[in-house]
């Protein structure tokens, strides 16, 4: 399928590599509102031609757009793509808020079209294979979880922060999707959440000295019940000076623990913990390494197969939803149902070509 890949930030090298290589997909064009941007990336990846943001849109021989935009605009340009009868797939999070995300699913249906959203990274090894261990019983009848990011902030490392602080980001937004997704191809859909948010600090300085408003909380807790029963501690956090707390997901069983690495990354580590020790899980080299894209090549797999794609609009609207829930139930100071539901996305087993 050919692919158009509109925005040409810094993360579009690795979903340009990667899908150069990936079966079936075939980047044509990219776009970016500073054109030079494009034209760079354009004389980086042969076949690949620079063209205004409009102008991709319209191309006969774009079928799919791949939408790396800030947040606030995932929304805009993905409606653009699908109103142009383009199949999407969208960087996280699919909008800043669940309305927007329900529109864009609805005008997908309607024009015939599918949307597909990051993170992808639950498609990797690191979460299949905690995923299989589950579905194997190796730690017995899930009970719960706990996912933890504690860190400083991006102002301490990001060449450009600012958008880290504004609605559609903070610390839920940006990082809360890669821990969401996670747990929800791991447990199940949410059902309810309970919650408590802060912004600690007002302002924030960035490394060349400008200030950075901060417009969203940037230290979050939250209780999650899963359809299944098992309930999820998650907290998630850009106050933290120091943590001995690593980046990881921790799932608990009736007989077992499964740790699983950053779910930000496609890899492992993987353990297993029982009563009477714990040990160190061999994880695949296929799917480890960084491979943003892979949600985009198996979205044209399954379009080609005629079935449901995993890393899909819905799976990704049920997480924006648990993420607005969060603040809802934040304010309320109480339990809130998450609506819309969602499922569970089937296992997946690897590219087929």
């Amino acid at each position: 399928m050919r692919v158009g890949v509109v925005s040409c930030g810094t993360i579009s090298g690795i979903y340009l590599a990667n899908l150069a290589r990936f079966p079936g997909t075939d980047v044509v064009a990219c776009a970016d509102l500073r054109p030079e941007r494009a034209r760079a990336a354009a004389e980086r990846y042969p076949g690949v031609r620079a063209v205004p943001v409009a102008d991709l849109l319209a191309a006969p021989d774009v079928e799919l757009v791949v939408n790396l935009t800030l947040p606030d605009a995932h929304v805009p340009v993905s409606l653009a793509a699908v109103e142009a009868g383009k199949h999407v797939y969208t960087e996280k999070p699919l909008a800043t808020g669940t309305a927007d995300g329900a529109r864009l699913l609805e005008a997908a249906r309607e024009r015939g079209v599918r949307v597909g959203s990051a993170p992808d990274t639950f498609l990797g090894a690191g979460v299949q294979t905690c995923r299989a261990l589950l579905d194997d019983g190796a730690v017995g009848v899930p009970v719960g979880a706990t996912a933890t990011l504690l860190c400083p902030g991006h102002e301490s490392w990001h060449p450009a922060p600012d958008f880290y602080y504004q609605p559609g980001a903070g610390p839920l937004f940006d990082m809360g999707p890669y821990y969401l997704t996670a747990l929800v191809d791991l447990l199940g859909p949410v059902t309810r959440v309970a919650g408590t948010a802060r912004a600690t600090f007002g302002e924030r300085v960035a490394a060349d000295g400008h200030v950075i408003p901060v417009h969203v909380p940037t230290h979050v807790g939250a209780l999650l019940e899963f359809a299944s029963g098992a309930v999820a501690t998650v907290v998630l956090s850009f106050d933290v000076a120091a943590t001995a707390i690593p980046y990881r997901i921790e799932l608990y069983g009736a007989t077992g623990t499964l740790t699983l690495g950053d779910p930000n990354a496609f890899g492992g580590p993987v353990r297993l913990g029982r009563r009477d020790g714990w040990t160190d899980v061999t994880v695949p080299d296929r799917y480890a390494g960084n491979e943003r894209g892979l949600g985009v090549a198996e979205m044209v797999e399954a379009i080609d197969a005629g079935r449901p794609h995993r890393a899909s609009g819905a799976l990704a609207l049920h997480v924006v939803a648990v993420l607005e829930t969060i603040l809802t139930a934040a304010r309320a100071g109480t339990w809130v149902d998450v609506e819309p539901a969602g499922e569970r996305p089937a296992a997946f087993p690897g590219l087929t070509a």
